[in-house]
C-alpha cells in the first residue's frame, strides 16, 4: 500500500543546489543592479546642490540687469535679454576690451604653466624611475608643494617676493648681482613671472605623481631589449617611454589645463582683490566684474562665456585625442 501510494504521488521538482526561485531570483538581481545607484544617490544629490544649482542660477542671472540695487531681491531685477553678453563681447568698448586682454593673458599663462609643469614633472618621474639610495626621500620632497595648503604656500611666496626684504630679491640682487636694483614682483610686468613661478611650483608635483604612476605600467623588458639593441637613454625615452605614456599624458594635460585656466586662489592670494594688468587672469577679472563693480549680470554672462569656451576646448581636445588613438590602433 505504501509503495503504491508513493508511486502514484506526483514527483516534486526540486531546484538545483545554489539556485533560487523565480521571484526571489528577480528580486536579488534588482537588488544587485540598483544597489550601486542607491549608494551613489547621496553624492549625486550633493553634486546637484553644490554645482548644478548654482550653475543654473548663474545662467539665469546672466540674462538679468542685476546690480547692487537688486541685491536684496535679485529675482526682481529686470530682464536684459542678451545685453550682458553683447557688452562682454564688444571688444571695442572698455568692458569687452578688458575681458579680451584678460582672456589672452590667461591663455598665455595657462599654456606656459601647463607646459612647464608637464616638462618638469616628466623629467623628475623619469629620473626617479630607477632605484637608488635616497629615492624615497626625493619622492617625498618633490610632493611637498602639492601637499601644502594653497593659502599657506602662496602667502609664503608673497613674503619671498617682497621688494625690500624678500628672499627672491636678496638672492638675485644682493647675493648673485643679477639685477641692478631690487625688482617689484607683485606689481607691474614682473607680476606675470611671479604668478607663473608660483603656479608651476605648485602644479608640477601633480604631473610628477601621475607620470610616475604611468611609468610603473611600462614593462622593464622593453628597456632591456632596447639596451641590447644599442638604444641610448634618449632613444628609449623617445621610442618607449613617451609613446607608452601617451594615454596618461592626454588626461594629464587636459586636467592641468582646466585647473590652471580656472585657478582663482593663486592670483587672489598673491595679488589681492585687484590683480596687476600683466597678471589679470580671467577668473579674477570675473570676480572684479561681479563683486567689485557690483554688476552681477555682466559677471554672470562672462562666467557663462568662460564655461562655453572650456566645453568647446574639452570637446575638441577629446575628439582629437580619440582620433589619434584610433589611427594608432
Amino acid at each position: 500500500m505504501t509503495t503504491t501510494a508513493q508511486a502514484e504521488r506526483p514527483a516534486v521538482r526540486k531546484n538545483p543546489p545554489g539556485t533560487a526561485r523565480g521571484p526571489r531570483r528577480r528580486t536579488g538581481r534588482i537588488h544587485r543592479v540598483g544597489l550601486p545607484y542607491l549608494l551613489l544617490l547621496p553624492a549625486l544629490l550633493l553634486e546637484l546642490l553644490v554645482h548644478l544649482v548654482p550653475m543654473v542660477i548663474g545662467i539665469v542671472m546672466s540674462f538679468k540687469e542685476l546690480t547692487q540695487f537688486y541685491i536684496r531681491d535679485w529675482g526682481a531685477a529686470p530682464w536684459s535679454a542678451l545685453d550682458n553678453y553683447t557688452v562682454s563681447v564688444d571688444f571695442d568698448a572698455p568692458v569687452g576690451e578688458a575681458l579680451l586682454h584678460s582672456f589672452l593673458v590667461t591663455i598665455a599663462f595657462t599654456l606656459l604653466s601647463v607646459g612647464l609643469c608637464w616638462l618638469i614633472g616628466t623629467a623628475a618621474a623619469v629620473f626617479l624611475q630607477d632605484a637608488f639610495r635616497g629615492r624615497g626621500l626625493l619622492r617625498a620632497l618633490f610632493l611637498v608643494p602639492y601637499a601644502l595648503p594653497v593659502y599657506a604656500a602662496v602667502i609664503t611666496w608673497v613674503f619671498m617676493f617682497q621688494h625690500d626684504n624678500g628672499l627672491v630679491n636678496h638672492v638675485l640682487h644682493d647675493q648673485l648681482g643679477l639685477t641692478d636694483k631690487p625688482s617689484f614682483w607683485l606689481i607691474g610686468d614682473n607680476s606675470f613671472i611671479a604668478l607663473l613661478t608660483v603656479s608651476v611650483w605648485k602644479g608640477w608635483p601633480f604631473a610628477f605623481l601621475i607620470v610616475m604612476a604611468g611609468l610603473q605600467n611600462i614593462p622593464g623588458e622593453l628597456y632591456e631589449a632596447a639596451a641590447l639593441d644599442g638604444a641610448g637613454v634618449w632613444q628609449q625615452l623617445r621610442r618607449i617611454t613617451l609613446p607608452s605614456l601617451r594615454p596618461v599624458n592626454q588626461v594629464l594635460v587636459l586636467v592641468l589645463f582646466l585647473w590652471t585656466f580656472n585657478d582663482f586662489n593663486t592670483p587672489f592670494v598673491l595679488f589681492g582683490r585687484t590683480a596687476p594688468e600683466a597678471a589679470d587672469l580671467i577668473s579674477v577679472h570675473i570676480y572684479q566684474a561681479s563683486f567689485v563693480t557690483w554688476n552681477f549680470g555682466t559677471g554672470s554672462a562672462m562666467s557663462v562665456l568662460l564655461l562655453l569656451f572650456l566645453l568647446l576646448v574639452t570637446g575638441g581636445y577629446l575628439a582629437l585625442t580619440s582620433r589619434g588613438r584610433r589611427k594608432a590602433s
